[in-house]
């Protein structure tokens, strides 16, 4: 613990010092520190901080002023740009994304620490609160909750297969838009312009989503499940094909972390089989998905696709509580990555848990058959309510086939500001699929028209 109260003191000096181009003495540096901090233990910090080249000193006495090295200087000021965030966020989130704004090369190497597994005690210690489980509990109600295990996954798992593919596939890089996942996932269709491989992680997923839901009773946290999940998940994906539902057997290192995994395959076996243990004895279902997201990538049990087999694994008890699923909606990924960096350099699991908690409220709104409020309207779709209706509207009235329509919504997209381009066409994909008989008029178009487009959109 005191490690890592040190390791934070010497990102926020250096942090704090790159608001100083010219310098800073001690006393003005320990008044704009956010830090209960002796001038004495100051002095220690930034005397190792010289030591590593970070910082540098000038003058004498009380003259002497504080600035960080020019080797690094042009990389601190970086550090402050991703302080902003698209969800709200804790002020203990806040304050981890702060601590891992710092670049690479600044934060402390740190390896797996088996006590963040083997200390968690289930059901006498949670990583979510009481208040926290009781309006996930709210949130995910849905009117099957007193029917047999799995009944509302069944009852949903079409629009499942294609919001949790694709959503849990874009948080790997995978550009498929919604529309072409649908088109992929309904007919067999490749997008055109998009790999093999970006195909082959969407079908995996429906193959994955499908073990869970079409399996509620045979399945549970132990070694059968998740290694079985990890085969589908990285089917055709993985240089060794043998390595699909094995268990790594040599070392790997984390993109962009500085956190290097636990390298020995006994004790990856061993830790492996305590995690699903004390998974298996959590009560609570949300406590159960958040725990086995959070140290399911810690462990890094297989050679790769780890977080895709956490984030399927935490709709297990969802999907058998027939609560709402966890389809991972609008979850900006920098803060999803960043939220796991805090678990693996620093085992603080605050911005990963506000990631979760507004993901999982998007994804139950989403699925939720009856709500006791309409809940705030979304920005973005105000925003660009003219755009997305004149658009629709366009598709419906030319008799537009999938493919046709999804160039015309990529042809649209590049006319709006290219911050927003992935978000539009997100919204119009998903608007498209959810048209019916009950909701067209309000894209202004005639009955005669919403049939003739049905019958060229579900013939393709």
């Amino acid at each position: 613990m005191k490690q890592n109260r040190v390791s934070y003191e010497l990102e926020k000096i250096v942090q704090t010092l790159g608001q100083f181009k010219q310098g800073v003495s001690l006393e003005a540096l320990k008044h704009a520190l956010d830090l209960d901090i002796e001038i004495r233990t100051l002095q220690r910090r930034l005397e190792k901080l010289k030591e590593e080249g970070l910082v540098v000193a000038s003058g004498k006495g009380r003259a002497i002023t504080y600035q960080v090295a020019a080797s690094i200087a042009s990389e601190v000021p970086n550090a402050q740009l991703n302080l902003t965030a698209d969800i709200p966020l804790s002020e203990e989130g806040r304050g981890l994304l702060q601590k891992l704004s710092l670049p690479q090369h600044l934060r402390r190497p740190v390896g797996y620490n088996a006590a963040f597994l083997t200390d968690y005690r289930p059901n006498v210690d949670y990583y979510l609160s009481l208040k926290e489980r009781h309006k996930l509990a709210e949130l995910g109600q849905t009117n099957r909750l007193n029917q047999p295990a799995g009944t509302y996954a069944k009852e949903i798992l079409q629009r499942l297969l294609i919001d949790l593919s694709w959503n849990s596939s874009r948080l790997e890089g995978n550009t498929y838009s919604l529309l072409d996942t649908q088109r992929l996932i309904s007919q067999g269709k490749l997008a055109d312009h998009r790999s093999v491989a970006e195909a082959q992680m969407i079908l995996n997923h429906k193959d994955a989503i499908e073990f869970i839901v079409q399996t509620t009773e045979e399945i549970d946290f132990n070694y059968y499940t998740l290694t079985n999940l990890h085969a589908m998940l990285s089917n055709n994906l993985l240089p060794d094909p043998a390595a699909s539902g094995r268990l790594r057997t040599f070392g790997v290192g984390i993109t962009n972390s500085v956190f290097t995994p636990l390298a020995m395959p006994q004790l990856i076996d061993e830790l492996f089989r305590v995690m699903l243990s004390k998974a298996q004895a959590i009560e609570d279902p949300f406590e159960q998905a958040f725990f086995i997201m959070v140290q399911l990538p810690y462990l890094q049990p297989f050679d790769d696709v780890n977080k895709r087999v956490s984030r399927l694994a935490a709709n297990i008890p969802l999907n058998r509580h027939n609560l709402a699923p966890l389809a991972f909606v609008d979850v900006p990924n920098h803060l999803y990555v960043q939220g796991l960096l805090g678990i693996y350099e620093l085992n603080q699991i605050e911005l990963f848990k506000d990631v979760f908690l507004w993901a999982y409220e998007r994804s139950a709104l989403r699925y939720a058959a009856v709500r006791q409020s309409l809940g705030e309207p979304d920005t973005f779709r105000l925003e660009y309510r003219e755009d997305v209706r004149s658009l629709i509207s366009e598709i419906i009235t030319g008799g537009m086939s999938q493919q046709e329509a999804a160039k015309k919504i990529q042809e649209a997209a590049r006319k709006i500001p290219e911050a927003d381009q992935a978000r539009f066409i997100e919204t119009v994909d998903t608007e498209l699929l959810a048209l019916h008989e009950g909701n067209y008029a309000r894209y202004r178009v005639r009955p005669s028209e919403y049939i003739r487009w049905r019958e060229i959109w579900e013939k393709e």
